[in-house]
């Protein structure tokens, strides 16, 4: 069972890093969709939406954790095949829920750094509750 919590708990930690560095790319794009002069004609709002999601892609802040992020969901779904879900859901996402609070303290997201710390200290604990 070691191994397995070992598992979900990098899987956790690397959903949490991707989820604060995919809202930094995502603020990223935002920027730059704000910053571009709109043509006068208008688009199609099917064709604008797609546009807007493939520019999203292309934005490499956005995309390169995105697509560690799923390669982490794969991961999740190989852990459980062998793992209760009973136990690699809590676990998985509560360790997701603090590293995407602490990354998002090292990235210098505005938040409570006392909450968010005694958050994550409640998480750890029942993450290790959940373990024992």
């Amino acid at each position: 069972m070691g191994r397995e919590v070992e598992k979900m708990v990098a899987v956790g930690l690397v959903w949490g890093s991707t989820n604060a560095l995919m809202r930094k790319g995502a603020i990223i794009w935002d920027q730059k969709l704000k910053s571009t002069p709109h043509p006068n004609t208008p688009l199609n709002p099917i064709l604008n939406t797609l546009k807007n999601w493939l520019n999203l892609l292309l934005t490499w802040q956005y995309s390169i954790p995105f697509l560690i992020n799923l390669s982490a969901s794969a991961t999740f779904f190989a852990i459980l095949s062998d793992t209760p879900i009973s136990l690699a859901v809590p676990v998985t996402n509560a360790t997701s829920f603090a590293a995407t609070a602490v990354f998002g303290l090292i990235l210098g997201e505005e938040t409570h750094v006392g909450l968010a710390l005694f958050g994550t200290f409640l998480i750890v604990l029942g993450v290790y509750i959940c373990i024992t």
